[in-house]
């Protein structure tokens, strides 16, 4: 059978990277260092995906406009403190390393900046698999298509022929906005209620399912 697909690409946050939890903790401890409103669960997991000045203008709304580069210092404190220990999901290395090995294209477009993405690319040891990424600081932020746009024509493919993984309603958001083919997971940074108004390919539980679907869809 032929490939449904030449080039997939994947969030990372809370999509490959189980990195979440840690990554809203930031958020809220960050804010509180600064004496400023602290957000709730919720509204700390809803900016994982976009880029971090973006997030935390979402997060911390009240900060005055001086405060935002004391901010972002203070989240990257505390999410460095464990950035070294975040777990990859359940087979998420398996699957991906299965399709590189079935010849597809595989490219990153995530919210971290560089650094964060080398970082964990590097600690995983996965960085082997991609032959591309995009971060938030090189291009324009989620739900804006321009990661995804530049992927495709750095790798010659087609957006008929591209599909995204993620698990926030800015990634989904993203594929829609060029034309892109989505399939979501439920396990990461957004409710699957808000996930499933934007229509994906696929509502998947997580990395074993969606092996499953890969096997059966692509």
């Amino acid at each position: 059978m032929s490939k449904r697909y030449d080039l997939i690409v994947f969030d990372w946050d809370g999509t490959v990277m189980d990195s979440t939890a840690i990554i809203a903790g930031s958020i809220q401890a960050a804010s509180r260092d600064l004496g400023l409103t602290v957000p709730s669960d919720e509204a700390a997991r809803h900016v994982i995906g976009l880029g971090l000045q973006q997030a935390l203008r979402h997060a911390v709304p009240d900060a005055p406009e001086d405060m935002y580069d004391e901010l972002v210092a203070r989240y990257r404190h505390h999410f460095l403190l464990q950035d070294g220990n975040i777990p990859l999901f359940d087979q998420a290395r398996e699957t991906i390393e299965e399709l590189y090995l079935q010849g597809y294209w595989l490219a990153v477009a995530t919210g971290k900046n560089r650094n964060g993405l080398e970082r964990a690319l590097t600690s995983t040891d996965m960085k082997k698999y991609f032959h591309a990424t995009r971060t938030a600081e090189q291009t324009f932020s989620k739900p804006n298509p321009a990661m995804l746009f530049e992927l495709m024509d750095e790798l010659g493919v087609s957006a008929e022929r591209t599909l995204m993984i993620g698990d926030t309603t800015h990634d989904l958001l993203m594929a829609q906005n060029a034309q892109v083919d989505s399939v979501a997971l439920g396990h990461g940074a957004h409710p699957p209620e808000q996930l499933r108004e934007l229509g994906p390919l696929a509502l998947l539980d997580d990395f074993v399912q969606l092996r499953t679907w890969f096997k059966e869809n692509i």
